[in-house]
């Protein structure tokens, strides 16, 4: 959810004409779509039937890349908000700011308990 909100905030904005924010939809986007694909591959239980990938490698790794690529973007999102004169913009991509650190913080959270898990399968 935190996620959508970062991109469907930037994308309610004049966002193509500054590089950075580009940057910043895309990791959202990208990100978001992986995401959900992750959530319905969990939800339906389709790792079960797929035993030859090792999820939970696969799951740091994902998690992990996640968190630095999002901090990067929240890092350039947070950099690239500037004052206009178009008042929207500047809320627009000040929430989606904060929202980014948001999920770059979920992330994180996310991959400490993916390499918890990861460490404890590859110590069996």
């Amino acid at each position: 959810v935190l996620g959508l909100l970062v991109w469907t905030l930037i994308a309610g904005t004049e966002y193509f004409l500054y590089p950075a924010f580009g940057w910043v939809m895309f990791v959202a986007v990208f990100y978001w779509v992986l995401t959900v694909f992750f959530l319905i591959i969990y939800m339906t239980m389709t790792y079960t039937r797929i035993p030859q990938v090792p999820w939970t490698t696969v799951g740091l790794f994902f998690n992990g890349s996640a968190f630095i690529l999002y901090l990067i973007a929240a890092i350039v999102d947070a950099s690239s908000v500037i004052k206009e004169l178009d008042s929207h913009n500047y809320n627009s991509w000040a929430a989606s700011s904060f929202f980014a650190f948001m999920v770059t913080s979920c992330y994180a959270g996310n991959t400490y308990f993916s390499f918890i898990s990861w460490r404890s399968r590859t110590l069996q």
